[in-house]
């Protein structure tokens, strides 16, 4: 069952939810919050990596203290969905008995959407198209909702994500995890608060160090760019009061059960355009993918992908940063050329990198992805 719900959040309850491996999370839910009138068109805006519903989305949200020109509740119905492991939605960190903590079940980004689209056509009566925006695993997401729903997503505006994580991105991923789990006294195979009642300290310092070197650009850190915007001198003040913050501040199982599921993103692994890729076989194809095995990116893969880049049917608007160490144009470029004329590909030029998504710290950046979802929808009739 939910958490004592503070006054941002809402909970769905999903009961005993089925995933994509067949397997069952039992008592599932799904945190969100609404800002505007269910009467307004809606808006679905997934969280990113370790990011929240009451901390994370809401810079992109129009409100007295920072107006937008895009997602302004007075014209839109936005919804914020947690996804699974955030720790508000069904997590490790909220989960007990024989399928709770640790031994939560691992959930796919397919698993994610299909509860958010439960969570607004069920639970919020939303019967018309929607469009869907995020940044970085909220992108995948917004990619997910397009091909998995392609006739109820108008609109999709992904930035600073992709539609299946590259391999040089798994790489990055798997080199954080690592670093994680490295710390064995800490993380005590996953049962830390059962067995010493603390976070694995040492593992998640570890987590943010190596996370430093990809989260921000060469030329960030060239340009003393902790100095000038956070007001942080010296790279190693910036790995202390920004990088291991970040990390320590986070549960240890909850960031490794989102991190399985960003390196096993992929919208081709699903029913509707896997085939006989076998993609749709979390031990088989799909497991290649996410566990960095030798058969990944066969030719039926490629094909499953193209198929399933082609099934997107809205209109989506493709937001890359120039200077994104994981989530480079070039892939980008890739996706575009696979969905064809639904899509449109408007790079994001900035030291920022991967940052310059979100959550809202360039503000430069900030006003350019604003103005883009503006002109976007509005160009749209949305």
């Amino acid at each position: 069952m939910a958490p004592q719900p503070n006054s941002e959040i809402k909970y769905f309850q999903l009961g005993d939810w089925e995933l994509q491996s067949g397997e069952v999370l039992p008592d599932a839910y799904i945190a969100y919050r609404t800002y505007g009138s269910p009467s307004k068109p809606c808006v679905v805006y997934p969280t990113w990596y370790s990011g929240t519903i009451v901390e994370g989305n809401e810079w992109l949200i129009s409100t007295p203290e920072h107006p937008r020109r895009g997602l302004n509740p007075d014209h839109y119905f936005i919804v914020v969905p947690a996804q699974f492991g955030n720790g508000e939605s069904t997590s490790p960190s909220n989960t007990s008995g024989p399928k709770g903590g640790v031994n939560m079940p691992k959930t796919t980004v397919y698993d994610n959407v299909r509860a958010q689209h439960e969570l607004v056509t069920v639970g919020l009566g939303i019967t018309g198209q929607v469009a869907v925006v995020g940044w970085s695993m909220g992108a995948g997401q917004s990619f997910q909702w397009a091909s998995q729903y392609p006739d109820k997503v108008k609109l999709a505006v992904p930035f600073c994500g992709s539609a299946r994580t590259s391999f040089h991105n798994w790489v990055f991923l798997e080199g954080v995890k690592q670093a994680l789990l490295a710390d064995k006294e800490g993380y005590c195979d996953g049962r830390y608060m059962e067995e010493t009642g603390k976070q694995p300290l040492v593992g998640l310092k570890a987590f943010g160090r190596v996370y430093a070197g990809w989260g921000f650009s060469q030329t960030f850190y060239r340009k003393k760019g902790f100095e000038k915007y956070y007001g942080i001198k010296g790279v190693e003040n910036a790995m202390v009061q920004f990088w291991e913050k970040w990390s320590t501040s986070k549960d240890a199982n909850n960031m490794l059960h989102m991190l399985w599921a960003w390196q096993h993103s992929d919208i081709s692994a699903q029913p509707l355009y896997a085939e006989d890729s076998g993609l749709v076989d979390v031990g088989g194809r799909f497991g290649d993918r996410g566990n960095g095995k030798s058969g990944a990116g066969s030719k039926d893969d490629e094909e499953a992908f193209k198929r399933a880049c082609k099934g997107i049917r809205g209109k989506i608007l493709i937001m890359p940063c120039d200077q994104d160490l994981y989530f480079p144009p070039a892939d980008s470029e890739l996706e575009k050329k696979y969905i064809g004329e639904n899509a449109e590909l408007k790079v994001i030029e900035s030291i920022w990198g991967h940052w310059a998504g979100g959550p809202g710290d360039s503000v430069e950046d900030a006003k350019f992805i604003d103005d883009a979802i503006h002109t976007f929808f509005k160009q749209n009739s949305f």
